[in-house]
């Protein structure tokens, strides 16, 4: 059975700046979680963290690539509906991941989901050392090559405690992500003031 150790959010943060301060170069890394655990919010604070090292960083969340409207809910609000309509990961790979390092540039934003409109966001030059993190639900196992990840997990009590009733028909969906891959660092977060980190062999 895995075992977990209590950690804060800083100490996760500093765990991940060092893990990425000895890689060179371009970097992605997946932060993945359901709203609920507002996976935005800390890739935020660790691109912060990296920038005050010397590194840039930068942030994409998953919700400025979703599919148009008419496509997310063709067939209507389930979970099905939300594992593979939802989010455009195609050209989040195609955008971000792959015009990172291949082309060393990246686009912020694709389509804006509250206007339901193309979000025009300008492309944007990344230098040699940029990192960007990915940040939103359903990351792992898309196609998507990161070189780090961090997954913040909830139970489904906690789910249900921290999503707004109108989108508990998307917890469902959260609940039967269980990626195969590994992620980097695997935290508990039921209580994000308090998390717990996977310990690894």
């Amino acid at each position: 059975m895995p075992q977990f150790v209590a950690i804060t959010q800083d100490a996760l943060i500093e765990r991940l700046v060092e893990r990425v301060r000895v890689l060179s170069g371009r970097r992605v890394i997946a932060i993945d979680g359901a709203d609920a655990a507002r996976p935005v919010d800390l890739a935020r604070r660790v691109a912060a963290a990296l920038r005050d090292t010397g590194r840039p960083a930068d942030v994409v969340s998953l919700h400025d690539y979703v599919r148009p409207a008419s496509l997310r809910v063709e067939f209507g609000r389930d979970d099905i509906s939300y594992r593979t309509a939802w989010f455009d990961y195609d050209a989040l790979r195609r955008e971000v991941v792959d015009a990172l390092r291949t082309e060393g540039r990246w686009l912020p934003a694709l389509w804006d989901e509250a206007t339901d409109r193309s979000a025009r966001a300008a492309i944007r030059p990344a230098p040699a050392d940029t990192v960007l993190l990915i940040a939103g639900p359903m990351l792992l196992d898309r196609s998507l090559q990161f070189d780090l990840s961090v997954r913040l997990d909830m139970s489904e009590p906690a789910l249900r405690r921290r999503t707004p009733t109108e989108d508990h028909w998307t917890i469902p969906a959260l609940l039967a992500n269980e990626s195969p891959t590994t992620p980097t660092f695997f935290a508990r977060w039921d209580h994000p003031d308090r998390p717990a980190l996977r310990l690894t062999d």
